[in-house]
């Protein structure tokens, strides 16, 4: 019966289908995100690092002391921990979809805070870090030198010190993973010189951190003051050492002839690389790169952009040689899909519009 008015009115059936369509095409742009289905659970990341540690060392002294702590989270179903050899560990640790990642967070960082006195101090000094993320990549921002002058240290010490911070503060990004590392002063230590001054590697850590350190000084004629100062001063100390010569002075041992030690006599001095676990290329030239990770709920497509806008921008201000590329970036699948998903609704409205014109003639 109510076909039957269309079919006598075909004129009235094509107003009603065309209102209906451009209805529905105009609420997908519409639409907020938030009503989108949450199809991957929050994820919460726990990070430590202990230096020089071994795999099973980190796996008995920090990894299972974290791990006993994750109870009476709400919402949790089930968390993953990884312990390598290069001193880091990384327990993910997932809830219930639907779970409020901001809450989850705040839940982790409690739990977290309960096993750091349990911890090795190396480890307390290096620090925590929890952040909400996903597990998998969104994309891989590499840096490399097309003319070999610079070593992969020199990279990843400039995306550390000029693009990765940057990169952890736009919208979407939940957390950002170097490929490489900072330098570093590295301090080789000599077994058969300390034998022969009689000293161990707990003097030589207790001497460069007496010495290493930045000191607030003061003033000169601060209040309160007699009547007449009239000179008021800052005192500026000495800071912190950055410089492999002034790091070769630090006294390690004093004798009471007036002999003094210091750290040339024992060790080697030399500005390097925060740890020598990584080797990075790129098409055989050195490189580093920076891994970046959605946030829970973020729109990955609008993250990327995002993303590769900074670094193109960024790209422009870098030194001679450097050259910017992405060897991952997991948008493309997601454009792809979308691409088929528009191209199967054009082919349903063709479909839809023959039939009618075949049925309503």
């Amino acid at each position: 019966m109510i076909s039957k008015i269309f079919v006598d009115r075909p004129i009235f059936a094509w107003v009603i289908a065309i209102v209906i369509m451009l209805g529905g095409a105009g609420s997908i742009w519409l639409l907020p995100i938030e009503q989108y289905p949450d199809v991957a659970p929050p994820q919460v990341n726990i990070r430590a690092t202990y230096p020089g540690a071994s795999a099973a060392t980190l796996e008995s002294s920090v990894t299972q002391v974290i791990e006993q702590q994750l109870t009476g989270l709400d919402g949790l179903i089930y968390f993953t921990s990884t312990s390598s050899a290069e001193g880091t560990v990384t327990i993910a640790v997932t809830f219930d979809k639907g779970t409020d990642p901001d809450i989850a967070q705040v839940q982790v960082q409690n739990k977290v805070q309960q096993s750091v006195s349990r911890l090795p101090q190396q480890v307390q000094q290096q620090g925590l870090t929890v952040t909400k993320s996903n597990s998998d990549f969104l994309l891989v921002a590499a840096v490399y030198d097309e003319t070999d002058r610079a070593t992969d240290a020199d990279i990843s010490d400039y995306l550390a010190s000029n693009l990765q911070e940057r990169i952890g503060r736009l919208p979407g990004v939940g957390d950002t993973n170097l490929f490489g590392s900072q330098y570093a002063m590295r301090i080789w230590l000599d077994p058969g010189r300390l034998y022969s001054y009689g000293l161990m590697p707990a003097d030589v850590i207790s001497a460069i951190e007496a010495q290493n350190t930045q000191v607030a000084a003061g003033q000169i004629g601060a209040q309160p003051s007699p009547a007449d100062q009239m000179l008021n001063a800052i005192v500026t100390a000495r800071s912190r050492l950055t410089t492999p010569e002034a790091f070769e002075k630090i006294v390690v041992r004093t004798e009471s002839s007036g002999a003094r030690v210091v750290l040339s006599d024992v060790a080697r001095v030399e500005l390097g690389k925060e740890n020598y676990t990584r080797f990075t290329r790129f098409n055989r030239h050195p490189a580093s790169g920076i891994a970046v990770q959605l946030a829970p709920g973020a729109d990955a497509l609008e993250t990327a952009e995002l993303v590769k806008n900074l670094v193109e921008q960024q790209s422009q201000s870098m030194p001679d040689g450097y050259r910017v590329t992405f060897p991952r970036d997991s948008t493309d699948f997601i454009r792809l899909s979308i691409d088929e998903v528009v191209k199967t609704l054009i082919e349903a409205i063709v479909l839809v519009v023959v039939v009618m014109f075949v049925f309503l003639q």
